[in-house]
């Protein structure tokens, strides 16, 4: 079983999209500028580190890399069991598993890197790592500093992220040595991430949280705040944005992948630190980074090392389907837009796809389907059922990108179809 994990802020590099630019996939950073507004290629390919630095231009290059590596493993036809992002990285993870559009994932991470940044500006702090010590040691080197720091990353066994004002780092740290710290790294930002000081980030972040259509992930995601799997659209809001303020449980969270059953845990995006976090926390799961072009060889022959892949194989994983039901695939990459007439009947698809079949149960009029009959578009190309039926369910959400291929709606044929 595979499972995506996506990096977040202080994994992007200047010029880091050079590798990609001759690659096909690298057409979603066009598509990425159009919904931002502004030229996102320049960020990714000219923009020095004094500029990507800034939280605001970190966020959304990491966002945008991050899903121009996960295109390209989706073209190699992999697709995850399981998905997790680190922080920022919890948005990309939520597009790739459908939850979010593309465009609203966007969105979302401008407002998030501007509000966390408001946020910095107004009350400085930074962050430091602390090498060598347990968890519940640095949560008592912060509780004995007596001031404004705070553990904000669980990140590995024996590596723990503290944030706060500088006079709070500067004790914890203090008391972290005596605890068994072996080493301290200083992390060059300008907010205390992850705890209560990004509260007015927080408040600023949840109005917009509300503004956008959250879906049922087609992938289950295991969200930053408890370590667990959330299937429910409706709790998503709320985990992103208790986010701001609480530590990022990443030890957890790759704990629970490999509970779930993942044998192979890929980064997609630019650096590589997730991964090494893979093999100090779960040393039975084996990690894999993509972070350019060259490395995809390198994850296919991971992929082919794996020993167990169930009887399909590691693109055969998804919904089961019976001999009278088919899925209609984009014939093309692009974004993905249902026919509107067809999106109004979602609740009557529902009502079929947990119907037994051969019932007929939610053949209302409107919702049959006969060859050749629009089911919606990709970009500018007409996706058409070359089925007659009736729609079960979409597989693909309005805005999702999707590539060549890739199932886009669920059709449950007539007899004379099967």
């Amino acid at each position: 079983m595979l499972a995506f994990t996506f990096p977040g802020q202080g994994s992007q590099r200047s010029g880091m999209g050079h590798a990609w630019v001759d690659h096909p996939s690298w057409e979603v950073a066009g598509e990425a500028s159009e919904i931002a507004g502004r030229d996102l290629t320049a960020l990714l390919l000219d923009a020095p580190m004094e500029e990507l630095t800034r939280t605001a231009n970190a966020q959304l290059a990491t966002f945008v890399m991050s899903l121009v590596v996960l295109d390209a493993v989706e073209r190699l036809g992999l697709t995850p069991a399981t998905c997790a992002g680190h922080s920022l990285g919890e948005y990309t993870a939520l597009v790739a598993s459908g939850a979010l559009s593309l465009s609203d994932g966007t969105s979302l991470v401008i407002e998030r890197g501007d509000a966390m940044q408001a946020a910095a500006d107004a009350t400085p702090g930074t962050m430091a790592a602390l090498i060598g010590i347990t968890d519940d040691d640095a949560e008592a080197a912060c509780q004995r500093a007596e001031t404004d720091v705070w553990v904000a990353n669980y990140n590995a066994p024996g590596q723990v992220v503290i944030a706060g004002t500088e006079a709070g780092i500067a004790t914890a740290v203090e008391h972290a040595k005596q605890l068994g710290a072996r080493k301290v790294l200083p992390i060059p930002v300008s907010g205390a991430f992850h705890t209560p000081m990004m509260l007015p980030a927080r408040t600023r972040l949840r109005e917009r949280l509300e503004s956008v259509t959250f879906h049922a992930p087609e992938v289950p995601v295991v969200a930053n705040v408890d370590a667990r799997v959330h299937t429910d659209a409706i709790e998503w809001p709320g985990l992103l944005s208790a986010q701001l303020c609480s530590p990022v449980r990443w030890r957890q969270s790759l704990e629970a992948l490999s509970g779930r059953g993942a044998s192979l845990i890929i980064e997609l995006g630019p650096g590589g630190v997730l991964t090494g976090m893979v093999r100090r926390s779960t040393p039975d799961v084996r990690g894999v980074s993509v972070a350019v072009p060259d490395d995809l060889d390198k994850l296919m022959d991971a992929v082919s090392g794996v020993a167990e892949w169930g009887a399909g194989g590691p693109g055969n994983q998804g919904e089961h389907l019976y001999t009278s039901e088919r899925v209609v695939v984009s014939p093309a990459a692009g974004i993905f837009e249902p026919d509107p007439h067809l999106a109004a009947l979602e609740t009557t698809a529902l009502a079929v796809a947990n119907a037994a079949p051969g019932s007929g149960a939610g053949a209302e009029p409107g919702s049959l389907l006969s060859v050749g009959d629009l089911v919606g578009t990709v970009g500018p190309t007409d996706v058409r059922t070359p089925f007659e039926g009736i729609l079960v369910r979409w597989l693909a959400v309005r805005g999702e990108r999707v590539v060549e291929g890739q199932p886009v709606a669920w059709i449950r044929a007539r007899s004379g179809n099967q």
